[in-house]
């Protein structure tokens, strides 16, 4: 049987077949496919402009490593006249960076640029080891993704650059559409498909690779062989980003356009004007300079916390009693859920609650803790209670109702008092203000209650 044939030039061996098109190709047509696709992005985008310099961000994987020698090889063959260099940001992860660090050296020599490396510990005085030891690996992504985006923004400012160049490829984009859809992040969503970020900043963010598949800049390295370090990152394998990944992954396994077609549908998204109302407008951070859509920026934030002692500051969705989310901004009002304001509106100002007409629920408030704060807690006949002050538990209700059948205040309102004959004259205690015990867990809070004499 005769070898099949190359469909691009008709006379040389096929020998791969391209993921995005499913098209037979021999290994020189499929450098030339891959590289003018990306020269066709980036000329029909005008990502670039003469005499700019641009920064290619630099981690030794196949994504960068690919992108650094396109880039410089394009650069030379297209005459855009711009002026690269490497930018890598070391972390601070035994194992992992240290040997990446290494790739990105030889790459150096071997495309003929300049490599500048800044530190988390130079910048923020930790080191992702050292968060981890603190933080633990559930959240340990969102400080990492955090820092090194500011990283790489104050890298590259230090270093004179006008563009920061990445190597997310299409698959990428097509995983963070994806989380943006199932986070509900509308601000994150009408963005994220854009081939350029922060446009209107002073350091605009570019993806040449926008439209190119992982599998295929695998393939182009590979066969290219070229020098790229291949080891995942410790502390990857808890990222919430591995169950999107996989799921494009099914995706494409049985409609390989998929990939494209999630980020087309991204790109033809339309927003409401109410919506584009609400979207956060770049501004300087007030405590490190640097871009930020909020006062204080994400960073400031984390680090903030990290130098307190508290590493969960900006991470958890605690909020103390005014409002204010983690403590960082005690002056800033913020609204309570509608359950919780309907809880505090029916406990009023002297944190009581009337019984429902019917029997059937009822609300119960205790005074101030000794700690000061609010503790009153209202039920309703679904189940829920709402701490005014705090958060949501799910209570045993249909348990409770067994044992003490009705619900009634207990004397001086102080707690809920039984209303038949097995539960009379006893109050639920493990129901009221700050004597709530729960346990977390994932779905529910089982509240864990006794039945103690009434007074």
């Amino acid at each position: 049987m005769a070898p099949r044939l190359c469909v691009r030039c008709q006379t040389s061996k096929a020998m791969l077949k391209r993921p995005k098109t499913q098209e037979q190709v021999c290994r020189e047509c499929f450098f030339t496919l891959f590289e003018e696709e990306v020269h066709e992005t980036i000329s029909a985008t005008k990502l670039f402009r003469p005499g700019e310099r641009v920064a290619i961000a630099a981690s030794g994987g196949k994504d960068s490593t690919v992108l650094a020698h396109i880039m410089t090889t394009l650069n030379a063959r297209y005459g855009y006249g711009l002026d690269l260099f490497l930018l890598s940001i070391d972390e601070g992860i035994a194992g992992y960076r240290d040997d990446s660090l290494e790739t990105v050296k030889r790459n150096e020599q071997q495309y003929g640029i300049p490599l500048t490396v800044v530190s988390y510990k130079d910048l923020y005085g930790w080191t992702m080891d050292e968060i981890v030891a603190q933080i633990g690996t559930k959240n340990n992504c969102t400080f990492c993704g955090v820092f090194r985006r500011q990283a790489l923004d104050r890298g590259a400012v230090l270093a004179g650059a006008n563009k920061i160049a990445t190597g997310h490829n299409a698959d990428d984009v097509a995983e963070t559409v994806l989380l943006n859809i199932l986070r509900g992040d509308v601000p994150r969503l009408s963005r994220c498909a854009n081939i350029i970020t922060g446009g209107d900043s002073p350091l605009p963010r570019v993806k040449p690779f926008k439209y190119a598949y992982e599998k295929e800049i695998v393939l182009y390295a590979y066969y290219k062989k070229l020098d790229y370090f291949s080891t995942e990152c410790v502390y990857a394998p808890y990222a919430a980003r591995g169950f999107a990944r996989e799921f494009i992954k099914d995706l494409e396994a049985v409609r390989p356009m998929a990939i494209i077609d999630v980020i087309r549908s991204a790109e033809d998204f339309v927003f409401t004007s109410a919506s584009e109302d609400k979207l956060p407008q770049p501004r300087n951070c007030e405590r490190c300079g640097y871009i930020s859509s909020q006062p204080v920026c994400k960073a400031c934030v984390l680090l903030e916390g990290l130098n307190r002692g508290l590493p969960r500051l900006g991470v958890s969705r605690t909020r103390g009693k005014r409002g204010e989310k983690a403590g960082l901004h005690p002056d800033v009002e913020r609204p309570l859920p509608p359950s919780a304001s309907a809880a505090r509106a029916e406990l009023g100002p002297a944190g009581r609650a009337d019984n429902t007409a019917d029997g059937d629920a009822g609300a119960a408030a205790a005074p101030a803790s000794s700690s000061g704060r609010e503790t009153g807690v209202h039920l309703d006949s679904g189940g829920i209670a709402d701490d005014a002050c705090v958060e949501k538990r799910t209570v045993g209700m249909r348990e409770l109702e067994e044992r003490i059948g009705g619900w009634g205040l207990g004397p001086g309102g102080d707690g809920i008092q039984g209303t038949n004959s097995e539960g009379a004259g006893k109050d639920v205690a493990g129901v009221v203000g700050s004597s709530i015990r729960g346990a977390r867990s994932v779905r529910k809070v089982q509240i864990e209650y006794e039945l103690a004499e009434g007074t």
